[in-house]
């Protein structure tokens, strides 16, 4: 968590990183006016602390093949424990939903999902989600255009 201990430097730092997550620290030592060898060691720090949790290229799922995306609102049948856990565990194992979120409201949980194709889309929602015996309903929506997609923190 970054509070009082973590000063301007580590701020500029997570910035950049969350811009750039292939920075060097060399690189990194002349966006935020430190030596390589302070950026590397507040840089080490921040990991160890789990500011940050690793580093990942984005890609752009319409190039690979992925021409589909979609947000999927889920209700539970019954809610506890044991059946969160089951539909969560559920859920890690399918390759289609890239992020998924217990949400308040008039949904359970939302599922953010990309698929290669309207049928492949149906081809999970009708063949592995709706039969899931926690399930009791489903609502999706496909992305037509994403107006932002900036995934970093406001810092």
């Amino acid at each position: 968590m970054i509070d009082s201990t973590h000063n301007g430097f580590d701020r500029a730092i997570l910035s950049a990183l969350q811009r750039d997550g292939a920075l060097t620290n060399a690189q990194l030592s002349e966006i935020v006016n430190l030596s390589p060898s302070q950026c590397s060691r507040r840089r080490a720090a921040l990991e160890r602390a789990g500011v940050i949790r690793g580093y990942a290229a984005r890609l752009d799922g319409r190039a690979l093949g992925f021409g589909i995306r979609a947000f999927a609102r889920v209700n539970l049948r019954s809610h506890g424990a044991a059946s969160d856990k089951d539909f969560a565990s559920f859920i890690a194992a399918q390759p289609e939903v890239r992020a998924a979120h217990s949400v308040s409201g008039d949904a359970d949980y939302v599922l953010e999902l990309h698929v290669r194709d309207l049928d492949a889309l149906a081809d999970f929602i009708h063949d592995r989600l709706l039969p899931h015996p926690q399930v009791i309903q489903v609502r999706s929506e496909i992305v037509l255009k994403s107006a932002k997609e900036d995934g970093g923190l406001p810092l």
